[in-house]
């Protein structure tokens, strides 16, 4: 179950971002954007994420998760398109098997709600994303 493993890494960034911030007492949310062809199961994802943050800062956080669809372009014809799932590669316009992935792959930190000493419930950014 590699969804472990990413929720692991999620909470190792939040957890950096936190400490840059300093006096940081609590992670209440993280918002990622999850792209439809990233290969994550978004309940396995949020299990897993339950589990690994006990005993973290980010004990208790919620997990909001916002799919990505998948989209492609044909590159001869530019027609663009939703590849759905099982992902549809070839173009429906013109049948042209060469094509760009446009989004879908997405697995990156959008967003982190923390409280910090001073202000309850302050909400913040990570300066950086996966």
């Amino acid at each position: 179950m590699h969804e472990m493993s990413i929720a692991l890494a999620v909470i190792e960034q939040v957890a950096q971002a936190a400490e840059r911030a300093g006096d940081v007492s609590a992670v209440r949310s993280v918002r990622l954007q999850v792209g439809e062809l990233a290969g994550v199961v978004p309940e396995a994802l949020a299990f897993s994420f339950e589990l690994a943050c006990a005993g973290t800062l980010l004990e208790g956080a919620e997990l909001v998760t916002d799919a990505v669809p998948g989209r492609a372009r044909c590159t001869p014809c530019d027609h663009e398109w939703a590849v759905g799932m099982p992902p549809r590669l070839g173009c429906p316009r013109c049948r042209g098997a060469t094509t760009e992935l446009l989004s879908g792959r997405e697995l990156r930190i959008v967003g982190v709600r923390w409280e910090d000493g001073t202000t309850a419930a302050a909400a913040r950014e990570p300066s950086e994303e996966r």
